[in-house]
Formats: C-alpha cells, structure tokens, sequence
C-alpha cells in the first residue's frame, strides 16, 4: 500500500476503494463529490464519516 494521508482508524476496504479510484491523499477528496465516492466498493457510513471529518480538520470539503 502507498504511503496516504487517510485516516489512521480508516477500514482496509474503503482504503483499497480510494486507491484503486486513483486517491491516495484527503486533498484529492475536493475533486469528489460525496455521492461518487458512496458509490465505491467498500465505502461504507463510517468510512465517509472519517474521511468527512479528516477533510474538515483541514478546512476542505468534497466537491459540491
């Protein structure tokens, strides 16, 4: 696995979901909308609650 900036406590599923999607950074989130990345294999609610929750540490958000 890459070296990522998700969040420490993020599943191994929806890790593998970012990267196969090409992710591999929380900033790369911006370029997506919430609904796609629902879409993805292995994201599920507590996964999008980390990676809300990571992107709002950092004053970002997904792409609206």
């Amino acid at each position: 696995m890459q070296n990522t900036n998700f969040p420490s406590k993020l599943g191994k599923p929806a890790e593998r979901a970012l990267t196969s999607a090409g992710i591999s950074t929380i900033e790369q989130l911006t370029n997506w909308r919430e609904a796609d990345l629902k879409k993805l294999h292995g994201m599920g609610p507590k996964a999008m609650e980390k990676l809300f929750a990571a992107l709002q540490e950092r004053g970002l958000s997904f792409k609206k």
